[in-house]
């Protein structure tokens, strides 16, 4: 079996050196094994372990979700209601966020459409920005 460096494991997971240490820290990451100079030694399974850490983190999954789907992979023959609820609730999360964006466009797109590009002291970006109460969605 092949051992890798932290920096070909970096390398190979896409995964930065600082944060395969930060994995290693919150028990994301099981702590490698160490070889004679001390230099941590890493298997394929860390690799492929750091590579689902990382599609998970750019999903947007919170470390928490993500230590929970990591349990429910270390034990595949349960059934996966669980990872089901955890991307649901993501689903949800993520719904939310367009929302908001949303109304944020609309509101920025207003402030534009607004401006007269004449003078500060007649600027509805301006004015906008210090009266919220000016805003067309309260929430953005």
């Amino acid at each position: 079996m092949r051992r890798i460096t932290i920096g070909e494991a970096s390398r190979q997971s896409g995964v930065k050196v600082p944060t395969i240490r930060y994995y290693e820290g919150i028990g994301l990451l099981n702590v490698p094994s160490r070889s004679e100079g001390n230099q941590r030694s890493y298997e394929r399974a860390d690799i492929r372990r750091l590579a689902f850490i990382r599609h998970a983190r750019e999903l947007g999954f919170e470390v928490d979700a993500i230590r929970t789907l990591l349990t429910l992979q270390d034990d595949p023959n349960q059934p996966c209601a669980s990872a089901d609820a955890i991307a649901k609730a993501r689903l949800v999360d993520v719904e939310q966020r367009i929302r908001s964006l949303t109304a944020l466009k609309v509101e920025l797109e207003a402030m534009v459409a607004g401006c007269g590009h004449g003078r500060v002291d007649e600027c509805r970006v301006i004015e906008v920005l210090a009266d919220h109460g000016q805003c067309e969605h309260s929430r953005h």
